[in-house]
């Protein structure tokens, strides 16, 4: 419930906010006045009358829309000077996720949230948990002859992705394990060594990095997440194929945030239970 202000104390603030909005977008009593359509002397009255009354509403929606913050923010009913569509921009972002294995935009992303618990629901094995020659199966064709060059290049930054001072939680669908072993769907064709090395590789980093680490398995009969990656409190992005959805607010973070603490609340597998899984589904992988 929004806290009731009393309505001296929320005019005085107003004629703060007034004056304040006025002084750092350089705007004198004469010229907004012009621009809202009153005499000077209004506006004059508006930034030093000691009393409780309030302009009416055409008036705080002029000066609202010729300082450019919110009306709401003015009557003391935000704390964001912003105006709605500002707020909007700022919260929703769009940002083009090119077919590569190093993408900048993601590793800034993580630079920015270290220290704080990233949940990260991944569209196939997360990269930073790949083999080298999972990688180069996977991203030849995108990168041509730069294959090599590109897969050197990203080991610094997958390796402070692997170390930064953040926990790790990553949930994935039971399938995408079982494809992967079993050479299915995204993953035809990858051989049977390869699959070996990978599973071997992830209960290498499974085993150095845990708890900080913990990856979970759901089933997605039961359950379904859209990739998302959730970086603490301070965004969640959406991996829409071509591009990237970020959001910035607190309220929708929040619920990303409880999404994902669904799917490893009802995992089929937990972080404890997966090397074990991975080591029965190993020993079912054979040479052609």
């Amino acid at each position: 419930m929004q806290n009731k202000i009393d309505k001296r104390h929320r005019a005085a603030q107003f004629r703060q906010r007034l004056a304040r909005a006025m002084e750092e977008r350089q705007v004198s009593q004469s010229a907004i006045a012009r621009q809202i359509g009153v005499d000077r002397s209004t506006v004059s009255q508006l930034l030093t009358d000691e009393g409780a009354r309030l302009p009416n509403a055409h008036v705080v929606g002029s000066c609202a829309s010729a300082l450019g913050v919110s009306a709401d923010w003015l009557l003391s009913l935000s704390d964001r000077p912003e105006s709605a569509a500002e707020l909007l921009a700022s919260s929703l972002t769009m940002t083009e996720a090119p077919r590569a294995l190093v993408d900048e935009r993601i590793f800034q992303w993580h630079q920015e949230a270290a220290g704080y618990k990233i949940r990260y629901v991944p569209a196939t094995l997360p990269d930073m948990l790949k083999t080298r020659a999972v990688l180069e199966w996977e991203y030849a064709p995108h990168l041509g002859r730069t294959a090599n060059q590109a897969i050197g290049a990203s080991a610094d930054r997958l390796t402070w992705m692997r170390s930064a001072q953040s926990d790790y939680e990553i949930a994935m669908p039971l399938y995408e394990i079982d494809s992967f072993v079993n050479a299915t769907g995204y993953y035809e064709g990858l051989c049977p060594k390869i699959r070996r090395d990978q599973i071997d590789h992830l209960l290498d980093i499974c085993e150095q990095l845990y708890p900080r680490l913990r990856i979970y398995l759901f089933d997605a009969k039961r359950l379904y997440s859209a990739p998302v990656t959730i970086f603490g409190p301070l965004l969640c992005v959406f991996y829409a194929g071509s591009h990237y959805m970020a959001f910035r607010d607190r309220n929708r973070i929040e619920t990303f945030t409880r999404h994902f603490d669904r799917l490893v609340r009802e995992a089929d597998l937990t972080a404890r239970d997966f090397p074990e899984h991975l080591r029965r589904l190993r020993s079912a992988i054979s040479d052609p």
